[in-house]
């Protein structure tokens, strides 16, 4: 299997704007110090939270000499206060917290700045170098440097103990509360501070890879975006182990050997994967979210802006489950529930299409009939206090589940996938929420019971989603939507209850896509090999193998997509994703 696990965008014509290594970006950056023809340059280094800035002062300060380096942290509030003002969003809860609405500037004190101001001005001749989140606050940029990184970067300097939250008191140690803290307030935070600046940056400063940053001007980044939003393109894959992880990415994708097996893979995530955009001989990585907030209605859609904003409403992950563990049991809140609770605007319907299923592979879905709720509840909190399993068979539905079987999976349906699948999840994305209702009564990786949602979720749990009702509306809901010589379009949800739709195609010749005013996301389902093209000549042939997930931007008109290589001549099928008008 190919699958390609460092999927790059070319753009062309850019390649003297690109530097790679903090030697070349210093000089660059010294060399147009020079140009403005000034006695004083204040360069303001502004960080998305978890940037090495002690990394990039020590790879700037050879080149630049600053007189003076102002660390714009120092204005902050105290981290108690810090810890006052976000705590109502953060709750006590490990997981859940509620979408915080703050501006950064919310967070610095202003005899803060003004003292660091006057540390600025008494500096008459040479470079300051000011750096931290909240930089732009401090001091007027001569020359603005934005040093950005992804979320799953961020979340591997958790896991190392590099780095933690953002000004506060508490040492945390478990990840699941730093990445609450994380989602709900400091990348809620940030973003809005970086949709603010980017537009007027001079450079923009890729700081993933530790000691290896890469440099881009602000118009070689746009240049980039743009180009990226015009074309059909992969996010960068991650892959993450987990309890009840299986042997099929493993073995299937080329990963390296981990201590636990993988469980999630991750490549139609836009919020946590990252974009590869190469310049020449430089590849600069950056939060595919970027794209999102910068190229909104190409990307999207009009009409998906118009409705969802700056968001990527839709996400293809991957869940591996052979030779592993029941997921737990689960079920997604409402969508008045998870505004009401946690500050959503939408929730995570979703669906499990069969990529692979050993013999024996098993889907739990809906409630058997005549459920009696409190009876269900009440073996649900037995369960979580511990000495008693919970019977799931007598109250969920088990399906056999067969590749290229789907399942859909409307919120407030009861689910889990059963060990012995190979699952491409379809939902909408918010992420994070799930309510765990029994986990089979293991531990998690840090050795500590995973975290269950009862309460949660007999909050939101539909109990009239019984045995008739899931197996007619809910499993392998197919019907076919057209066909001709060499293809059949079939329609396999998702559930008339979610927005995003789901389009099949089988074919063994070219099959034409229109472009409806929505972004699309497709996944190889079959198959070794396909080529994207445009009929017109707009992008170049765009490859494709199995089990890779791809972006079509709204922008692109039509695409027209064929076997290619080993699949040449033979039937292949695609599955696409977009928002239903």
């Amino acid at each position: 299997m190919a699958y390609d696990k460092s999927p790059e965008t070319a753009i062309p014509g850019w390649e003297n704007e690109a530097w790679s290594g903090y030697e070349a970006i210093g000089a660059r950056l010294r060399g147009a110090v020079e140009g403005r023809g000034q006695d004083k340059t204040v360069v303001v280094v502004e960080c998305y939270p978890g940037v090495r800035q002690d990394e990039i002062i020590a790879g700037l300060s050879g080149a630049l000499r600053p007189v003076a380096v102002i660390q714009a942290e120092e204005a902050a509030l105290s981290a108690a206060e810090v810890d006052r003002k976000a705590e109502r969003f953060l709750t006590e809860d490990r997981v859940f917290g509620y979408m915080a609405p703050f501006d950064i500037g919310e967070f610095y004190d202003a005899e803060g700045i003004a003292k660091l101001r006057r540390e600025i001005d008494a500096v008459e001749r040479g470079i300051v170098l000011v750096i931290g989140f909240g930089a732009s606050l401090v001091a007027k940029a001569d020359m603005a440097v934005y040093a950005d990184m992804a979320r799953w970067e961020i979340q591997l300097r958790y896991r190392a103990k590099e780095a933690g939250n953002w000004r506060t008191a508490k040492q945390e140690t478990d990840i699941l509360r730093m990445y609450k803290r994380g989602f709900f307030f400091e990348w809620r935070m940030a973003d809005r501070l970086k949709k603010r600046l980017l537009g007027g940056i001079d450079y923009y400063l890729d700081t993933n890879a530790e000691s290896a940053p890469n440099m881009l001007t602000r118009a070689a980044l746009f240049a980039g975006l743009a180009r990226t939003a015009a074309q059909p393109f992969r996010l960068v894959p991650y892959f993450d182990p987990g309890v009840w992880g299986g042997t099929w990415l493993e073995a299937n994708i080329g990963l390296p050997a981990k201590q636990h097996p993988y469980a999630w893979g991750f490549d139609g995530v836009p919020e946590e994967n990252s974009l590869y955009l190469r310049y020449g001989g430089v590849r600069v990585e950056l939060p595919a979210i970027n794209l999102v907030f910068f190229e909104s209605i190409r990307l999207l859609g009009e009409k998906v802006y118009s409705r969802f904003g700056a968001e990527f409403p839709i996400r293809f992950d991957f869940l591996d489950t052979i030779g592993g563990q029941n997921l737990s049991l689960q079920v997604h809140p409402t969508t008045e529930y998870i505004r009401e609770q946690f500050g959503m605007a939408y929730t995570q319907d979703e669906s499990y299409y069969i990529l692979e299923a050993a013999p024996g592979a098993e889907v739990y879905l809906g409630l058997r009939d005549n459920v009696d709720p409190e009876a269900m509840l009440g073996d649900l909190r037995r369960a979580q206090e511990g000495g008693f399993a919970f019977p799931a068979e007598q109250y969920v539905n088990v399906y056999p589940a067969a590749k290229h079987d789907h399942f859909l999976i409307p919120a407030g349906t009861v689910h889990c996938s059963g060990s012995g699948s190979m699952v491409l999840e379809i939902s909408a994305t918010p992420y994070i929420f799930t309510f765990k209702l029994w986990d089979w009564d293991r531990l998690g990786l840090d050795g500590k019971p995973r975290p269950v949602h009862v309460e949660h979720g007999s909050k939101v749990i539909a109990w009239d989603r019984t045995t008739q009702w899931t197996t007619d509306s809910c499993v392998n809901a197919v019907r076919t939507i057209a066909e001709g010589e060499g293809w059949r379009e079939e329609r396999t949800g998702l559930h008339e209850l979610e927005f995003i739709e789901t389009r099949r195609h089988w074919f063994s010749v070219p099959v034409r896509h229109a472009g409806n005013g929505s972004v699309h996301m497709l996944n190889l389902i079959e198959g070794e090999e396909a080529t994207v093209e445009s009929p017109d000549g707009a992008f170049e042939p765009f490859v494709v193998r199995y089990a890779e997930t791809f972006i079509v931007p709204a922008s692109v008109d039509a695409y027209v997509i064929r076997p290619s290589g080993p699949s040449e001549g033979r039937t292949i099928a695609t599955i696409k994703a977009y928002v239903r008008a």
